[in-house]
C-alpha cells in the first residue's frame, strides 16, 4: 500500500506519464529533467516509488514539486506499481515510462499528435535507442515456441539470423516508418484512456516482465490495434533496476512467460507441447542462472588474483 500520495494535477492533461521506480534515483532524476523540459502538449508526471532504499522518493519530493509522488512501503512489482499510477492519472492517454529513460525533444507532443491523428491505434510505442545510439528492438511479434529456442540461447548464438528469431524481433526492417505490430515494450508504452476503461489495466499476476505482452494481447482480442511510431524517440539504458538482482529477475521473467503461455496459449496447444513448455522454461532459467553464477565466480577469482599480485609486488 502507498504510504504517501501527493497529487499536483491542475485540469485534465493530454497525457499522463507513469514511472515506476526502484532504486534508480540518479536515472530517475535524469528522466524527470528530460520530461519537464518538454513543451507543447499538456502532461502530468506520476512517479510510483516501490520502497527504494536509495532516497528516490525523497529526491522526487524535494527536487520536482510538480510531480505527483506515490511512495509505496513495499516493492509491489512493475504491474501493480503501474496500476497505482494509472488509477491516479487523468490524461486522455497514459504513457508507461521506465525511469532509466531520457526522452528526446518533442517526444510528448509527438505521442499526443500521433494518437490524435491515428484513432485506429489503441496502444503505440516510440522508437527506443540504446545509450550508444543503436536501435533497441522495442516492438515485436507475439512470442512463439520456436523463437524461445533461439532467443538468448546457445542455438541463438550459433544461428543469430534464423527466421524465427528475426521475425519475433522484427529485425528485418529499419524501424524508420510507422507499422502495426503485435506489442510494444512497457519501457515506453502509450495507451488510450478508453482502452484502459475497456480491457482494464495491467495484470498484476505478472510481477515483472511480460505484462506488456499480455496487455497488448488482451487489447488485440478486443479489436484494438498496436503501432510503432518512430517520430517519437526515447533513449533507454535498460535493466538498471533488474540488474541489481539478476538471478531473481531471471526467475521472474520465466515465471511470467509461463503465466502468459498458460493464460493465452495452452488451451490451443497439444498435450506434448504443454509438457515441453514448463520443462523448457525451467531449463532455460537454470542455464541463465548458472551462467550468471559462473561469470560472478570468474570475476571474484580475477579480483582475488589481482589482489594477490598487488600483495606480491608490495612484498618485493
Amino acid at each position: 500500500m502507498p504510504t504517501n500520495v501527493s497529487n499536483n494535477r491542475t485540469g485534465q492533461p493530454d497525457i499522463s506519464i507513469v514511472i515506476v521506480s526502484w532504486n534508480t534515483r540518479d536515472d530517475l532524476r535524469r528522466c524527470l529533467v528530460s520530461l519537464l523540459a518538454e513543451k507543447g502538449a499538456s502532461y502530468e508526471v506520476i512517479v510510483v516509488d516501490n520502497a527504494s532504499a536509495d532516497g528516490s522518493a525523497k529526491m522526487v519530493g524535494a527536487e520536482f514539486p510538480s510531480v505527483t509522488l506515490i511512495a509505496n512501503d513495499a516493492n509491489s512489482g512493475f504491474a501493480k506499481g503501474s496500476n497505482l499510477g494509472i488509477a491516479a492519472s487523468g490524461g486522455r492517454y497514459v504513457l508507461l515510462l521506465n525511469p532509466d529513460s531520457a526522452v528526446q525533444p518533442g517526444f510528448i507532443s509527438e505521442l499526443v499528435a500521433f494518437g490524435d491523428a491515428h484513432p485506429e491505434y489503441g496502444i503505440f510505442g516510440p522508437k527506443v535507442l540504446n545509450p550508444d545510439g543503436s536501435l533497441q528492438y522495442s516492438c515485436r511479434r507475439f512470442p512463439t515456441l520456436a523463437a524461445g529456442f533461439f532467443r538468448n540461447t546457445i542455438l541463438g548464438k550459433y544461428f543469430p539470423h534464423n527466421t524465427y528469431l528475426m521475425d519475433y524481433l522484427m529485425a528485418n526492417w529499419d524501424h524508420n516508418d510507422v507499422r502495426e505490430v503485435d506489442w510494444v515494450s512497457g519501457c515506453a508504452l502509450t495507451v488510450r484512456r478508453e482502452v484502459l476503461n475497456d480491457i482494464g489495466a495491467l495484470d498484476e499476476r505478472f510481477y515483472m516482465y511480460v505484462e506488456d505482452v499480455d496487455f497488448a494481447y488482451r487489447a488485440k482480442q478486443k479489436g484494438y490495434k498496436v503501432a510503432y511510431n518512430p517520430s517519437a524517440v526515447v533513449v533507454h539504458a535498460r535493466g538498471k533496476s533488474s540488474d541489481k538482482t539478476p538471478n531473481r529477475m531471471i526467475v521472474e521473467f520465466h515465471k511470467s512467460m509461463y503465466r502468459f503461455y498458460k493464460k493465452h496459449y495452452a488451451k490451443n496447444w497439444s498435450l506434448l507441447t504443454r509438457a515441453i513448455v514448463p520443462i523448457g522454461l525451467i531449463a532455460r532459467a537454470a542455464f541463465f542462472i548458472a551462467r550468471n553464477d559462473y561469470k560472478h565466480f570468474v570475476y571474484l577469482l580475477a579480483l582475488r588474483t589481482g589482489r594477490g599480485r598487488k600483495r606480491g609486488k608490495g612484498a618485493e
